[in-house]
């Protein structure tokens, strides 16, 4: 097997607002739009975001109704100090502030409109012999 791609999809009410939170503070540019649909993407992120508006009939029933509940998107940054100043300038809340986990991993989260978390996360911890 050849993965080519990777992509996240998650269903939420409002594409537009979700698209717009990802396009505006992260960077990333919409690759194809549609009526409940988006595809956002960045050079570097090594994946795709997509957003599904909750109820489309193209969903399997099973899943039609579903929300994002529950996922984090989780993106790795050079200088996490800096993007935590940046977003907050921006008007950005913060919904976990920046922490330290015992494993070395330093993160805090933001909400989009829809619910959806959005995680930025730098790496320190201790450099272990191989």
């Amino acid at each position: 097997m050849a993965i080519t791609a990777s992509a996240v999809s998650l269903n939420v009410d409002d594409v537009a607002a979700s698209s717009a939170f990802l396009t505006g503070h992260f960077g990333f540019r919409e690759e194809t739009a549609a009526d409940g649909f988006a595809s956002l993407a960045r050079p570097d992120a090594g994946m795709n975001v997509i957003y599904l508006r909750r109820g489309l009939a193209s969903l399997p029933d099973d899943q039609r109704d579903d929300h994002a509940d529950g996922v984090i998107l989780a993106f790795v940054v050079d200088d996490l100090e800096e993007e935590l100043a940046r977003l907050t300038g921006e008007g950005v809340a913060v919904t976990m502030p920046l922490r330290e986990e015992p494993w070395g991993e330093r993160a805090f989260q933001v909400t989009d409109p829809n619910g959806v978390i959005v995680q930025l996360v730098d790496w320190n911890g201790p450099v272990t012999d191989a």
